[in-house]
């Protein structure tokens, strides 16, 4: 992991801080669980209790208190993303293992990792447990001031030591403005709230009624589906056929999005700090280049190790530039990873909504329930640790291919053996063209003579049947030899394009990179797969829109049963039978939906009969 020396050096300079962060997060338990125990305490439970029998005077409250849905939950979908990214700082505490609270043996160190992550879960609380709370006047106070107080001490914190010794200047500033934003984005959330909610407790506003289950772009999804689709779809643009169309009538849970925003901070944080451990390599490896100069000058560039050394000189510095170079490369690759997986998620959950399973390994078209629900809570964590280390891994590749490209092509024009690189790259490029040519020139050979001609003279391609079989077996035969040697190659053009793509997609989560058959060892994929499913089950709209009306029919029936004399509150006009309303809807949607007819149930011959007998004794 990586070491917390760079967490830890702005800290250890000649300035002096009155501010422990690690210590303020230990005593920011104590108004977090305030906080926690007064919005549990107004928290009503909803099914009766044992207890409640016994402490009576309580009333069912203490109740608990629910940070945010993880599934469901469309509603202030950027403030509770803006709340994950306030705990950046403190996720990559934990992700270089930086932060431990005990002092245990080896062994127990993921006990104490899970308690930290615990430790850092409470300390945040409050900000996802106030904006989703009922109680909006009490959660906004709340929320402002544990907001202001975490601001206030991040500031505190920066203003007396803003410098450090790696960056250098605004060090401190550099790591915590991401979360400093965040904390202002709240309070000024907090604030609002607490001015809508007075406008309502003074009546000057009236309240919302609560909203059902039923999103509204949900609702909007289905009435899209009940729609007679244009005979001419309009034209679509370069960037919503290349790279992203919007689609009005979807929208990401607050998981994604917080997520999302939360990958962004720490793969931010995260390319500061390897930046900073390479400034503390660079200096280092500056001191080493001073001994060898040194050295070099002492014998007068006549020593035996004085070409060893420039050489190792210029790969210092060839390494330097292509470090430097390939950090905007490969941090460009995660950021575009991370829009990509947004992408993906649309799509794959619009194709689970309409049936179509095609995307998925076979083996993963019926997840573990039980995989699924924990893949929900695996997923966010999983897919920020991808991103982190999938920018490490795809950066030291790049910065490999940057050196082999440097000593290849770049650093032999400079020490004028340029004409030397080319005789050299043109060989290899004739041999490569030599082994394509020969793959080539056996396909056409097989197509023409070893294939008997097309049935008819539209097929695309001639039938997989034998012509010139003598030949044939004599092409095979001589070619055996040849292909022995072709196959070493093919097998290492193999091997080379698995590490590539391998390495590549490395902080993809939502793509395996193992082969066909293998996919049940990727479990990033798997937690990928189980949420997937996890929303398709919770929130797919036409399932939502079918329990809401569900419910909506139940509340009626309930309100006519109560009122006993609810009919005399209708007109005397004209009723219409349940049957033929029902029989109405039954026509209306066949005629928009034509193939549906051929899934309906036909009647029974017996029944046939049946209606024919009657209908003959009718007639007599």
């Amino acid at each position: 992991m990586l070491s917390t020396y760079v967490w830890t050096t702005h800290l250890n300079s000649t300035c002096v801080t009155l501010i422990d962060m690690e210590l303020f997060l230990h005593y920011s338990l104590i108004p977090s669980f305030f906080i926690i125990m007064v919005l549990s305490f107004l928290q009503r439970r909803v099914h009766h209790k044992q207890l409640d029998d016994k402490t009576y005077l309580l009333g069912s409250r203490f109740g608990i208190v629910m940070p945010l849905d993880f599934i469901g939950t469309f509603n202030n979908r950027w403030s509770y993303g803006i709340a994950f990214g306030a705990t950046a700082n403190k996720v990559m505490f934990l992700f270089s293992e930086g932060y431990q609270p005990l002092q245990v043996p080896q062994w127990a160190q993921a006990i104490v990792l899970l308690i930290g992550g615990i430790e850092v879960g409470l300390s945040h609380f409050p900000f996802f447990a106030c904006l989703s709370s009922d109680f909006r006047l009490t959660s906004s106070i709340l929320g402002f001031a544990y907001s202001l107080i975490w601001f206030s001490i991040t500031v505190l914190h920066i203003v007396q030591c803003p410098h450090g010794q790696l960056i250098g200047a605004y060090e401190t500033v550099i790591f915590y403005w991401p979360s400093l934003l965040c904390l202002a984005f709240l309070l000024g959330r907090f604030v609002y709230m607490f001015a809508k909610a007075l406008k309502i407790h003074l009546g000057l506003e009236v309240q919302k009624e609560e909203s059902s289950f039923l999103e509204v772009h949900q609702a909007e999804h289905v009435k899209q589906l009940m729609r007679k689709p244009p005979e001419q779809e309009e034209e679509k643009s370069w960037f919503q056929r290349r790279i992203y169309e919007w689609d009005p009538y979807f929208q990401f849970p607050s998981r994604m999005i917080g997520s999302t925003v939360l990958a962004f901070i720490c793969l931010y944080l995260f390319i500061i700090i390897e930046f900073c451990i390479y400034t503390y390599i660079v200096r280092e490896l500056d001191v080493f280049e001073g001994g060898l100069e040194s050295y070099i000058a002492s014998v007068n560039e006549t020593g035996v190790l004085t070409p060893a050394i420039l050489r190792i000189k210029e790969l210092i510095n060839v390494a330097k530039g292509v470090w430097t170079l390939t950090i905007f490369s490969a941090s460009l690759t995660c950021i575009s990873y991370l829009f990509h997986i947004l992408a993906c998620y649309r799509k794959h959950i619009k194709r689970l909504w309409t049936g179509e399973k095609s995307f998925i390994p076979v083996k993963f078209h019926n997840p573990s329930s039980s995989n699924s629900v924990v893949a929900i809570a695996r997923y966010s964590g999983w897919q920020i640790a991808y991103i982190l280390w999938g920018y490490l891994i795809i950066h030291v590749v790049q910065c490999l291919f940057g050196v082999m490209i440097m000593y290849g092509l770049v650093l032999p024009v400079i020490h004028n053996q340029g004409l030397e690189m080319l005789k050299g790259l043109g060989i290899g490029m004739l041999t490569i063209s030599i082994v394509v040519g020969l793959m080539i020139l056996q396909l056409k050979i097989a197509a023409r003579f070893f294939l008997q001609p097309k049935i008819n003279p539209g097929d695309k391609q001639k039938p997989l049947a034998l012509n010139n079989r003598k030949a044939f077996h004599n092409f095979n035969y001589f070619l055996f030899f040849y292909n022995v040697l072709l196959g070493l190659g093919a097998c290492l053009f193999r091997l080379f394009v698995s590490c590539i793509l391998g390495t590549w997609l490395i902080a993809r989560i939502d793509r395996t990179i193992m082969q066909n058959g293998y996919e049940g060892a990727d479990m990033g994929f798997q937690a990928w797969i189980g949420m997937l499913f996890v929303d398709h089950y919770h929130t797919n709209p036409v399932l939502v829109g079918f329990c809401h009306i569900l419910l909506l029919g139940s509340n009626e029936r309930k309100l006519q049963k109560s009122l006993p004399y609810w009919h005399l509150n209708h007109s005397t006009g004209s009723r219409i039978s349940i049957k033929s309303r029902t029989r109405w809807f039954l026509l209306y949607t066949l005629l928009k939906n034509p193939r549906l007819i051929l899934l309906r149930k036909p009647k029974s011959a017996s029944g046939i009969r049946v209606a024919t007998q009657t209908n003959s004794v009718d007639i007599l």
